[in-house]
């Protein structure tokens, strides 16, 4: 019996250690291959990953115009994470405010009515009892604005009423830009015989208050029609700047994107791509080469059909862009490089680039005078924002400080709101071919009817407001029944705004070489949305009006 015992002993503890090291074969084997994964996988870089995430964002195909046109209305002035810009100190005035207001008091305060204070019959409008009355009323009425700067009220043209004209800007515009606006306002005699304001007419209405206008002579010697000498912002200066003497264009380093794939896509593509190009210059420290040539994209034109030789300067603030980074024209460039090669044995060093995939780190001590990036490739190869893909994300940052939209866009824009007054609310309404597609967004149409609107902005809007409309509903008339409880507005409300008399008209106009410009699906988007920011109350389609997903169902 005990050797029986003895015999099977050993049989028992073989058996122990095959399967003990059989599992230990496993786990080692295991181990390995877990190594070997480890060493060779690379998690996604967050910061690799934003790229091509805003690259999807900002070039896919969109089924509504509205989404598309949203997604790049938001340029450096409306972004949150763009730090706001210093204050050219040629364009810096003190706010006035009720500390300044109670300063200049102190100055006048040996002055006084008639000591009867009897009802003011005639204004001396020269008295500046008059302006600080208007300085301390529109302080307490335009709460929206800031006011700057005024000019000495003028005469109205009844003997209690004078004309003012002031500069101001908007609290929710992050820009350091100014609007003038110029009213008309009638006096009477408040407590301690002092003025007060009794009536204050609307936007523009001091007409007598406004900057002079130059009568043109309309026919040239010949006969022929002469254009009209436009009524222009001062403070738009978008002049195309020369690099100067030959010295001087031979002493920059520049560089210089060929046109690519890009051109003729939609805005926001065009976007996406210029910043790439414009944020490698800032990062190689060379002078941006800029074609001012847009081409348009059908999603934007009535006729939907491409229209190229828009100029950048009808969409975008050039000036504010030459001020905060370093640009040069396109046609200015090529000039002065031909002349250069023309009267001079030795060239001006060039460097192309023939693909995107040589990167700008690749570049960086590159001493070439320009840098010729070429963009020859299929699409999408050829676009210009591949440049910025991938490890370059991490050293590229795209400038949106750098673009704003046109001063005269945002001219428009203050015009609606000061009508106004800008006291206002909103309501963005998405329709279009979105409401039309029931599959994506099967209760958009129904939710953005004339009677469910009603219904839902009753309980977020108090009656009789006046209420903008932002949409890209064509008809005019779909949202009547919202007049029996709002003050209705629609950007066709001000088509004036932009007419043949208009002063956005008169500058496009010479801006075009005398030919007129139309206002574009981009410049209505643009205008509407800007004025959408600017409302008191804002109800948005997607958050407030209907439970349907913004990129259709089940992406919420």
């Amino acid at each position: 019996m005990k050797e029986s015992d003895l015999s099977t002993e050993p049989v028992g503890q073989n058996l122990i250690k095959l399967i003990s090291n059989l599992c230990f074969s496993v786990f080692v084997f295991s181990v390995l291959i877990f190594t070997v994964i480890a060493i060779t996988y690379q998690p996604p870089d967050p910061w690799l990953e934003s790229a091509p995430a805003l690259t999807k964002l900002f070039t896919q195909t969109e089924n509504a115009t509205f989404k598309n046109d949203n997604s790049i209305l938001k340029t450096g002035e409306d972004l949150l994470a763009v730090p706001a810009p210093a204050v050219p100190p040629a364009l810096a005035f003190n706010p006035i405010t009720e500390t300044v207001i109670e300063k200049s008091e102190e100055k006048i305060s040996n002055l006084s009515l008639k000591s009867d204070c009897e009802e003011v019959k005639v204004v001396n409008c020269s008295d500046p009892r008059v302006l600080l009355t208007v300085e301390k009323f529109n302080l307490k009425t335009f709460k929206s604005i800031v006011s700057l700067e005024y000019q000495a009220p003028v005469n109205g043209t009844k003997p209690d009423e004078c004309d003012v004209a002031w500069r101001f800007r908007n609290k929710k515009e992050k820009s350091w830009r100014k609007y003038r606006d110029f009213r008309r306002f009638q006096f009477g005699i408040g407590e301690n015989c002092t003025y007060k304001v009794v009536h204050a007419s609307g936007w523009h209405s001091g007409i007598n208050a406004r900057r002079p206008r130059n009568r043109p002579n309309t026919k040239r010697s010949g006969g022929n029609p002469k254009l009209a000498p436009p009524i222009r912002d001062e403070e738009i200066n978008d002049t195309i700047p020369t690099l100067g003497s030959e010295m001087n264009f031979r002493k920059g380093k520049y560089l210089y994107y060929a046109r690519g794939g890009d051109y003729c896509k939609g805005m926001n593509h065009y976007l996406w791509s210029f910043l790439c190009g414009l944020g490698e210059a800032m990062y190689l420290n060379r002078t941006f080469v800029m074609d001012l040539n847009i081409c348009l994209s059908a999603t934007y034109n009535p006729s939907n059909k491409d229209e190229e030789g828009k100029d950048f300067r009808f969409y975008f603030d050039f000036e504010h862009l030459k001020e905060v980074a370093s640009t040069v024209e396109e046609s200015e460039f090529v000039r002065d490089w031909k002349k250069w090669d023309r009267g001079h044995k030795r060239k001006v060093p060039v460097k192309k680039v023939t693909t995107y995939k040589v990167t700008p780190m690749q570049l960086k001590k590159d001493k070439s005078t320009i840098i010729w990036r070429q963009f020859d490739a299929p699409e999408p190869e050829n676009y210009w924002y591949r440049v910025c893909e991938g490890q370059a994300a991490k050293y590229i940052q795209r400038p949106w400080h750098a673009l704003w939209k046109s001063k005269r866009l945002m001219n428009i824009v203050t015009e609606i709101s000061g009508q106004m007054d800008w006291d206002f609310d909103a309501v963005h309404v998405v329709r279009g071919e979105k409401a039309q597609n029931k599959e994506l967004w099967p209760h958009l149409d129904s939710d953005t009817s004339p009677d469910a609107l009603l219904m839902k902005l009753k309980e977020m809007i108090q009656p009789w407001r006046n209420l903008y409309i932002a949409t890209n509903e064509p008809f005019y008339n779909y949202f009547d029944k919202l007049r029996s409880q709002y003050k209705v507005h629609l950007l066709d409300d001000y088509k004036e705004s932009w007419s043949n008399t208009s002063e956005w008209y008169n500058e496009t106009t010479l801006l075009n070489d005398g030919k007129p410009v139309e206002f574009d699906g981009y410049m209505r988007v643009a205008v509407d949305t800007e004025v959408l920011y600017r409302a008191k109350t804002r109800v948005e389609t997607f958050y407030n009006l209907t439970k349907d997903c913004k990129d259709g169902i089940n992406t919420c």
